[in-house]
């Protein structure tokens, strides 16, 4: 099963709170994929950046980009969305919109979520939710 990563395992994993490369190796029968959303937000965060940082920030980026595959947001993706959406609406457990769309992703491709983030993805039914440890 492919696991997606949440924007947080990679923010951690550029942060050094978390070894992302060795975990990463860990899992050699789960290919890692990225959601093309948590792309967005990981170039938002170098959008606004500045100076040096930045440039570290773009250069971290541009690695995971090319290292890993990036899942696209889809028709069929957007049908799993809005599904999320109106069932954790009406149940009084909304999460946050991003996390609609890593979710909707991974259901779609029929993978787990890597995050760090349970108390949301949890909520979503159906979804193999996992925490990375080393």
């Amino acid at each position: 099963m492919a696991i997606l990563l949440d924007t947080d395992v990679i923010i951690r994993g550029e942060r050094g709170t978390f070894d992302l490369a060795t975990w990463l190796e860990s899992q050699p029968n789960d290919p890692c994929e990225i959601a093309a959303i948590t792309i967005a937000e990981l170039w938002h965060g170098v959008e606004r950046s500045s100076g040096t940082h930045r440039l570290k920030r773009e250069r971290y980026l541009q690695d995971i980009c090319a290292s890993l595959p990036i899942i696209p947001y889809t028709e069929t993706t957007a049908l799993e969305h809005a599904r999320i959406w109106a069932d954790l609406e009406s149940s009084g457990k909304m999460i946050g919109f991003y996390d609609l769309i890593v979710a909707a992703t991974a259901l779609e491709s029929g993978s787990a979520v890597a995050t760090f983030n349970q108390r949301h993805f949890t909520q979503v039914r159906g979804l193999r939710v996992i925490e990375p440890r080393l």
